[in-house]
């Protein structure tokens, strides 16, 4: 699956599974935009100077951050074809009667706002290019509510019905837009949290970028509002 000359923008790029895609859009070809919520993180994720990459430091919970984040990225590569909506967020809660609407509005903001508005600044200038491609970041934990867990998984499922939406809309312009659901996957982050469970199990973040790498190739222009399920062995 090549991406010679083509522009593909990742959001949460200086997490783990934002790293792992990266590389791997890297190791075909890409020119990436790399976006996280400050210019420290990035530096530290991408200390190389590579000028085939645009690190940008933007709030996608805000949309003139994130609006201000794809004009430059605009100006710089003059085009995005692919968007990879990587950034998202966990946060067990308690009960849903004692959710406090500050842990809603969060989850809420960092799962599906950010995803919100990433697309209302990216999708006008893939319509008038003719077409690109979305992949947006679920959850297994979007088709079914867990105790302690309403706040994160309406949020992951507020994702999936947007993927839903986006694609039935955009579909005839060009633009495949999917979604991956991953169960756990495996982060240093997880791995201390859950110790006693088995990372093997997990999804590593190398194996879940490469499904992010097919639906956005043009292997995958068939591929319409799909939410698949990234298990590993779990």
């Amino acid at each position: 699956m090549g991406f010679n000359n083509k522009v593909v923008l990742i959001t949460g790029a200086a997490g783990n599974l934002g790293r792992a895609v990266a590389a791997a859009f890297a190791a075909a070809g890409a020119r990436l935009v790399l976006v996280d919520l400050s210019d420290a993180v990035l530096a530290a994720a991408y200390p190389e100077v590579d000028a085939r990459r645009l690190l940008l430091a933007a709030n996608l919970m805000d949309s003139a951050s994130a609006r201000g984040a794809v004009n430059k990225a605009l100006e710089h590569f003059k085009r995005i074809d692919c968007l990879c909506n990587v950034a998202g967020g966990f946060r067990m809660g308690p009960t849903v009667h004692e959710t406090p609407a500050e842990l809603w509005k969060l989850m809420m903001d960092l799962n599906a706002g950010t995803v919100l508005n990433m697309v209302q600044a990216v999708v006008p200038g893939m319509l008038a290019a003719g077409g690109g491609k979305i992949v947006n970041i679920g959850a297994g934990g979007g088709l079914k509510g867990g105790a302690r867990m309403a706040a994160y998984s309406a949020s992951k499922s507020a994702v999936i019905r947007l993927t839903e939406s986006m694609s039935a809309e955009l579909r005839e312009q060009g633009i495949n837009v999917n979604c991956v659901l991953p169960s756990v996957i495996d982060t240093p982050q997880n791995r201390a949290d859950m110790p006693k469970a088995d990372p093997k199990r997990w999804v590593s973040p190398e194996d879940l970028a490469q499904v992010l790498l097919f639906l956005c190739s043009d292997a995958a222009r068939a591929i319409h509002g799909a939410a698949i399920p990234v298990n590993g062995l779990s």
